[in-house]
């Protein structure tokens, strides 16, 4: 039997998101803005919730592509907000359109990836801990992730959920020192 973090239950659609995609290194900016809205719609849920939702996501989500989501009218936001198969959020779903808005205007000046992966100093974060008591919420880098998004406009960027979205995505590998992934 295989040692994983803590936070993975026996479910195994979690056990393969751990093995295979949390804390591997991302770089492909749909991809990263996908993440980031998953992780925004995760806010007060469990990331199991949204993991479980995610392939419904990205059908009504045309996969993230960012220049269909950010035309998406009141008409789209009704069909999403009916839709049982995503968190059911105004909120949630608004922030999904503006957040493709802001992307497209983060792309015309460079790479949504380079635009991110600056907070990292483009490298990864290789914390050592060794339980996960010791994993902090939020750090300097997310910090600084959160205000620069919400300068630029974005929705549900929280430091909680940016430090959620540096680990999933690679830019922080928070595996505890016992995990088979370390």
């Amino acid at each position: 039997m295989r040692n994983r973090c803590g936070w993975v239950n026996d479910d195994p659609l979690y056990i393969e998101y751990h093995d295979n995609e949390w804390g591997v290194p991302t770089y492909d900016d749909r991809e990263l803005f996908e993440m980031l809205c998953l992780e925004g719609a995760q806010a007060g849920l469990s990331w199991i919730t949204v993991l479980k939702k995610r392939e419904h996501y990205r059908r009504v989500f045309d996969h993230f592509d960012a220049e269909k989501i950010a035309l998406y009218d009141e008409v789209k936001r009704e069909q999403l907000l009916s839709d049982p198969g995503i968190i059911r959020n105004k909120l949630k779903v608004n922030a999904f359109i503006v957040n493709a808005q802001n992307y497209l205007r983060i792309k015309e000046q460079q790479s949504f990836s380079d635009y991110l992966w600056q907070f990292v100093g483009g490298e990864p974060i290789v914390n050592n801990w060794k339980s996960l008591k010791q994993v902090p919420v939020t750090t300097p880098e997310s910090d600084a992730m959160s205000k620069q998004l919400k300068k630029d406009g974005f929705k549900f960027v929280g430091s909680t959920i940016c430090y959620a979205f540096m680990q999933a995505t690679g830019m922080v590998d928070d595996h505890t020192v016992d995990c088979f992934k370390r």
